[in-house]
């Protein structure tokens, strides 16, 4: 699992600046400092140029991550987007793209992700702004205490646009870096959200941004303007996917693994219901912050949507249309005809040809993963959802938690997890191929079309969860509890449930680069 560097590409998103500026800022998790922010504006005849980078860097269980991000967002003098480019990535992974208009509200938009390039238009979204045309509806409303309106806050990485709701707080004294100084205190929340998702931000006169406090998994996600000495001073190793572990209240034997679970959970904050309903998982809300998921069951398809565009279509990050991925899908199924048994001999050939990769490498794409075939969880969801894709079979990534009998020194723990649904026999079927085989363990959080974007978006409340209960359903019912020689009633996520004839060629298909079992 990644650090959410879009928290901070976010944060950024909804940075104005007024006049001539260069602004340094601190990049704090709980008061220790992981990283630095630059934000430049200039203003050239009628063309007001913001340029923001950030660059952050943390722990992961010891092996440091480093994200970088750019951004260069030209406006009008009265804030009308002109263009925009940004330039993300972590580790060797980037992320480039560059928008120009196109027409009257229409921009083209170049989106290169390792090497491959996809050109689109996007039609602007009404009243979307970007940062000098936020900045200007600031000052319009002005800073009494009390004052309530609503901005639409254009998010270039994503090409999305965040609805915020903004109250002014009032003035307040902030002790900054450099000195004490007189602001104007901002409460951003997300709408939709119901105050889970939110920033706390302080502006000079001109709209300046000098301090943000937002959260970030179970840490405050903090910025503070100060001078490039002070941005630069070194960071401190701080371990970020710690606080995303749950511990479980007891351990899950493998027997128990394979038949229906209840999972009694607490969500800390105020957070939405952060679980997904799926064909194979059941969520309900029994009080405030406290939910009970039931995981597993031969369940037909019920009121989840059936597969989207999305679900079907390539994108930067699964690319199904390239040549590379069709045909190597192609060879890996071989004389398998039916979606289902497809999915067994895509999923097999998966979880045996990669290889895992260190932590310090970012999110990568499935062409990537195909060429290098180096992977985490991530990678192998995005390459399976890629073959999948490339033979006609919707599927999406999912991203939740699985349980780990030990993990990075922890005992008994729920840690991030990603995955493959896939659209098989009229309803949505899992199949993991980091872990070789899905089970009752996994808890989904989120789905989509395989964008970092998404995923992160889905792990917003891991640090938050507390197990109170983890219940097989025969213990719920007085039954006994699975023998040990128990088999699911979809084997098809089992390696030893899949028949010779269906299982993946041991060998890669030409085209897909070397390398053994994991």
């Amino acid at each position: 699992m990644r650090v959410r560097c879009t928290v901070l590409a976010a944060c950024l998103a909804a940075v104005p600046a007024a006049h001539a500026t260069d602004t340094w800022m601190s990049v704090m998790l709980d008061g220790q400092k992981v990283g630095k922010v630059h934000i430049q504006r200039d203003v050239d005849a009628d063309r007001v140029t913001t340029v923001q980078s950030m660059d952050m860097r943390v722990n992961r269980f010891n092996t440091p991550l480093v994200t970088h991000a750019d951004a260069t967002l030209v406006e009008s003098a009265t804030g009308a987007p002109i263009s925009f480019s940004t330039k993300t990535g972590q580790g060797t992974q980037l992320v480039d793209i560059d928008a120009e208009l196109h027409g009257p509200g229409v921009f083209q938009v170049a989106t290169n992700v390792g090497g491959q390039t996809k050109v689109a238009l996007l039609q602007w979204p009404e009243g979307a702004f970007m940062p000098e045309g936020q900045r200007l509806d600031i000052r319009r409303h002005g800073f009494v205490p009390g004052t309530t309106y609503s901005q639409r806050v254009f998010q270039p990485g994503r090409q999305q646009v965040a609805d915020v709701e903004v109250t002014v707080v009032g003035d307040e004294l902030v002790d900054l870096p450099g000195g004490v100084e007189r602001l104007h205190h901002l409460r951003q929340v997300l709408a939709g959200s119901k105050g889970s998702q939110w920033t706390e931000t302080w502006v000079d006169d001109q709209g300046n941004i000098r301090r943000s406090i937002s959260p970030l998994y179970a840490f405050r996600l903090e910025m503070a303007a100060c001078d490039e000495a002070c941005a630069k001073a070194p960071d401190q190793d701080v371990d970020v996917l710690r606080k995303t572990m749950a511990v479980s209240p007891r351990l899950i034997p493998g027997n128990v693994r394979y038949a229906p679970i209840r999972y009694v959970v607490g969500v800390k904050g105020n957070h939405l219901n952060p679980f997904l309903d799926t064909d194979d998982q059941d969520v309900r809300k029994v009080a405030d912050g406290l939910y009970e998921v039931d995981v597993g069951g031969n369940r037909h398809h019920g009121d989840e949507p059936g597969p989207t565009r999305d679900d079907t279509l390539p994108n930067p990050w699964v690319q199904s249309d390239a040549p590379e991925i069709r045909d190597a899908a192609r060879k890996i199924v071989g004389s398998a005809t039916t979606p289902l048994n497809q999915m067994r001999r895509l999923r097999s050939w998966t979880s045996d040809h990669l290889r895992d990769k260190g932590l310090d490498v970012g999110y990568a794409t499935a062409l990537d993963t195909l060429r290098d075939l180096n992977g985490d969880c991530t990678e192998h969801a995005v390459l399976l959802a890629a073959f999948a894709r490339s033979l006609g079979i919707p599927a999406r990534v999912v991203t939740g938690i699985v349980y780990a009998d030990r993990y990075a020194g922890a005992n008994r723990v729920f840690i991030p997890h990603a995955w493959v649904q896939a659209w098989v026999d009229e309803r949505w079927q899992n199949f993991d191929s980091a872990l070789t085989r899905y089970d009752t363990t996994h808890i989904a959080m989120g789905a989509g079309s395989g964008d970092p974007w998404r995923f992160f978006a889905a792990t917003a409340t891991l640090g938050s969860l507390r197990f109170d209960r983890v219940t097989p359903t025969s213990a719920l019912m007085d039954m006994p509890p699975p023998s040990p020689n128990w088999q699911p009633s979809m084997p098809q996520n089992m390696p030893q449930g899949i028949p010779a004839q269906d299982r993946a060629p041991s060998a890669p298909p030409a085209g897909g680069g070397g390398g053994g079992k994991r």
